[in-house]
């Protein structure tokens, strides 16, 4: 018996159909408007639903993704190279305007087991963290890592784990140009994430350009902080055994003062939940990036904090998010920030174009447009309260848009960077992507490959698409799982495994 085909659009306007079927579907499938298909479609692709002349307008999500460069016969696979790109949304046309705000039903009562730190902020993990100035002194930091975890740790039950956060910035490069504002707050915000409990350890070699001490907070003032920085250099040291006992030694004091932190119940509202996908498929539009939406207004409206990225993939979108910004204030800074990548991608000599990846395309996603519109579905509904530039901190509780690459270990590097406690991180092809800092939530987009990675994914939004469960279902599965997951009672997958990805900066300032 034929199985029953499952063709989604997601609005009526659409004149192309996704298939759901985990096989796909054959030549010579009947739909239910009498379409008949004239070629094997794979899961995840494009059919005509009606036919589409050369020069006309291919519409999904009731968008236009593209435009036919040949006729395309209804029930015919809908390829990508048959797709034309479409010229992006116009950044000085979009008016800055925006829409009244709705009025939504605050969520009460949620909470999770958290790790309250001294500026109030919340922690999920109980972190030691070791920032460096410079990545000469990698080699060190991974050697110490690798030691506190095989000594020191046993003795400290209450920290979770040690990370050296390495990365290739610090020396060699034009450290007072304009761009490298970026890539010097990433470094030295990624130390003040919540999961590191406050306290900030950096290691130098002592003739970098990145001076150790500009990494520090610069506001504190607590009598009770622990020294903080340890130079290779340093004259007192004789050799690399001394140097490893003095980062033994000082990251001991920090591990006796994290030791002492206990969970404790805090609100909903303390969450930090960074959104992000990778590995994106034609499903991913219409059910894990929903589903994260829909969890994402659940903690707006439960008062926390919820980001969304990666500008490659809301610049062809972004008409659509200008209406949703509190003020013309954050309107203007949304479509700055649009602009300034712009410029580099010009610069770079490289467009829009080189967005998607190969397997986004065999996943079904023929070109950045139709990849943006799904992508922004993980933003929910709410209003966008403010925008931030690369690496810069969370100001604000609400729906914040934080602009940074659509690389995925990028990406997360600059949402950890601005404060994130909870990833959750949506994907339709697979990745191994973690995080050993911050837990990742991972949301498979449909359930073949939720199937075959069972013991990789976390959750399976591929049940929206066969009428299994709905968005909103789903979404509140989520939801609940996020405060499972930032309370300690569940472990993602890739820590189970212990998957962790390096942390990888964006420089977009000249290297000497």
């Amino acid at each position: 018996m034929n199985e029953k085909p499952i063709i989604i659009k997601t609005s009526s306007d659409d004149n192309v159909g996704i298939v759901a079927n985990i096989k796909g579907l054959p030549a010579g499938t009947i739909l239910d408007d009498g379409t008949e298909l004239t070629q094997n479609v794979p899961i995840g692709h494009k059919v005509a639903l009606v036919p589409i002349a050369k020069g006309e307008k291919i519409v999904r999500y009731g968008q236009i993704i593209g435009y036919a460069v040949e006729l395309i016969p209804q029930g015919a696979w809908v390829q990508e190279k048959q797709v034309e790109l479409p010229i992006p949304p116009d950044l000085d046309a979009i008016p800055l305007s925006s829409a009244p705000l709705k009025d939504v039903e605050p969520l009460e009562g949620y909470t999770f087991e958290g790790y309250r730190n001294e500026d109030g902020s919340v922690g999920t993990k109980n972190m030691l963290g070791i920032t460096t100035s410079v990545q000469c002194v990698a080699g060190l930091t991974d050697y110490v890592a690798k030691r506190i975890k095989e000594e020191l740790l046993p003795k400290y039950p209450n920290v979770d784990g040690v990370v050296a956060m390495n990365h290739s910035y610090g020396c060699g490069v034009a450290i007072n140009a304009p761009a490298a504002v970026v890539p010097i707050r990433t470094i030295k915000n990624m130390a003040t994430n919540p999961n590191f409990g406050g306290e900030v350890l950096v290691v130098g070699l002592g003739c970098e350009k990145l001076i150790p001490e500009t990494l520090l907070p610069t506001s504190s003032n607590d009598s009770t902080r622990l020294p903080s920085i340890l130079v290779m250099q340093d004259e007192s040291f004789h050799g690399f055994n001394e140097m490893a006992e003095g980062v033994m030694k000082l990251a001991e004091e920090y591990l006796k003062k994290l030791n002492k932190r206990k969970r404790e119940t805090c609100p909903a509202s303390d969450l930090i939940v960074g959104m992000q996908c990778g590995g994106s498929d034609a499903f991913s539009g219409i059910t894990c990036n929903p589903v994260a939406g829909f969890a994402a207004d659940l903690i707006v409206r439960a008062g926390g904090s919820v980001m969304f990225s990666e500008v490659t993939e809301v610049r062809d979108a972004v008409h659509l998010l200008v209406p949703r910004t509190i003020n013309r204030t954050v309107a203007k800074t949304l479509l700055d920030e649009m602009k300034w990548y712009d410029d580099y991608l010009l610069k770079g000599q490289v467009d829009r174009s080189a967005n998607p990846s190969p397997g986004n395309k065999k996943g079904g996603l023929s070109n950045v447009v139709e990849k943006a519109l799904g992508s922004i579905a993980k933003s929910g509904t709410s209003p966008i309260v403010d925008v931030l530039a690369p690496g810069e901190k969370i100001r604000k509780k609400g729906l914040t848009y934080a602009a940074t690459p659509a690389s995925d270990f990028v990406c997360g590097t600059l949402q950890m960077a601005s404060g994130m406690n909870v990833h959750v991180f949506m994907t339709g092809r697979g990745t191994p992507y973690g995080l050993s800092m911050v837990p990742v939530i991972k949301v498979g987009s449909n359930s073949k490959l939720s199937n075959r990675w069972f013991d990789l994914i976390d959750l399976d939004a591929g049940q929206v698409a066969l009428g299994q469960k709905t968005i909103e279902e789903m979404g509140w599965e989520l939801f609940h799982l996020i405060l499972d997951v930032a309370s300690g009672k569940k472990q993602v997958a890739c820590d189970k495994l212990g998957l962790h990805n390096d942390l990888v900066l964006f420089n977009p300032g000249p290297v000497t």
